[in-house]
């Protein structure tokens, strides 16, 4: 009988523990978007996504989407070149625990 007492006590203990504990708000964020041809709309497959500061880089899939996770928060540019396309920047402020978007429209070069 009392050792079903300290069981259940100490079950009780650990529930009351962990309803207790605060959860723990992410450091990172996330940036992502679609590069996308500028007149038609049409997502750009393959293009060159480079992240500044930082150097990382990502390649656009065949819907035109890229995305950089586990970032520190602050304000990056993003730079993104694709052949047949003029180099297109963007800044955007990445914020901790957030994913903010940020979708770049190509210039097809004259």
């Amino acid at each position: 009988m009392k050792k079903t007492l300290f069981t259940i006590s100490a079950a009780l203990c650990l529930l009351a523990y962990a309803g207790c504990t605060k959860d723990t708000p992410s450091i990172y964020a996330t940036l992502y978007g679609v590069v996308a041809d500028s007149e038609t709309a049409a997502a750009i497959s393959g293009a060159s996504v480079v992240l500044s500061p930082g150097g990382k880089s990502a390649t656009t899939g065949a819907d035109g989407r890229y995305e950089f996770a586990d970032l520190d928060a602050q304000q990056y540019t993003i730079t993104v070149q694709r052949s047949g396309y003029q180099t297109n920047r963007k800044t955007v402020t990445a914020v901790a625990d957030e994913r903010t978007e940020a979708n770049i429209p190509m210039t097809k070069n004259s």
